[in-house]
């Protein structure tokens, strides 16, 4: 090493090493809190809370509704909507099922195989762990809370990513997915009440009278 470029080396030691520190503690304040939303949800048992969900597709008008959702472990989930009322989305924890009220049928599909962008969410009262779940992470402040951006590790899902806002107790307030056609599914949660008595027969679809299950793409 020349003289000259060892005393740049010097010169610059200074201004780069806050910098360094600056990416470690934040690096260090995300895995912190990656941990604290994995710790709170997978001592859970079930949880029950309100959601306000928008959707809004290619070239398509944005579209609201609303709720209450149900999860329970391993995987059962029931959006059951308001908004619509009538309108229902399930998970037995291996299929899932959607009936729209006035569809004389109900679609059914596989969890693991669900192009609905509402599956992501079911893996939040399995054995919530980050790491296996996405492939990388970002994080940035919005006022108290964190926006937590994570890619999944498979590029065969119908989602290309799914974002989290997690108060510092860990608490997810809201879910944003992006599709593979670029459409958003945005989710606002409230009300959370941990271990709130779930049946188990609340995630056992059945059918209205005169409406027939179809596999999904029929």
């Amino acid at each position: 090493m020349t003289r000259i470029t060892a005393a740049c080396a010097l010169l610059l030691f200074p201004l780069l090493a806050p910098c360094q520190n600056v990416g470690a503690r934040a690096q260090k304040a995300a895995d912190k809190l990656l941990k604290t939303v994995e710790n709170r949800y997978n001592r859970m048992q079930s949880l029950k809370l309100n959601f306000s969900e928008t959707y809004a597709g290619y070239h398509r008008p944005a579209q609201t509704e609303s709720g209450v959702l149900y999860l329970r472990k391993p995987g059962r989930m029931r959006w059951e909507y308001a908004a619509p009322a009538g309108k229902i989305f399930l998970s037995d924890g291996k299929d899932v099922f959607l009936y729209t009220p006035g569809d004389r049928r109900a679609e059914r599909s596989r969890l693991k195989q669900s192009e609905d962008m509402r599956a992501p969410l079911a893996f939040l009262l399995g054995k919530l762990d980050f790491s296996k779940e996405f492939k990388s992470f970002e994080t940035h402040l919005d006022g108290g809370s964190t926006w937590i951006s994570a890619l999944p590790k498979s590029e065969n899902l119908a989602y290309t990513r799914v974002e989290f806002l997690a108060a510092q107790d860990g608490t997810i307030q809201r879910v944003r997915v992006t599709g593979q056609d670029q459409s958003k599914l945005d989710f606002t949660f409230s009300g959370e009440q941990q271990n709130a008595p779930v049946a188990a027969a609340m995630f056992t679809f059945t059918p209205p009278p005169g409406v027939r299950v179809v596999e999904a793409g029929q």
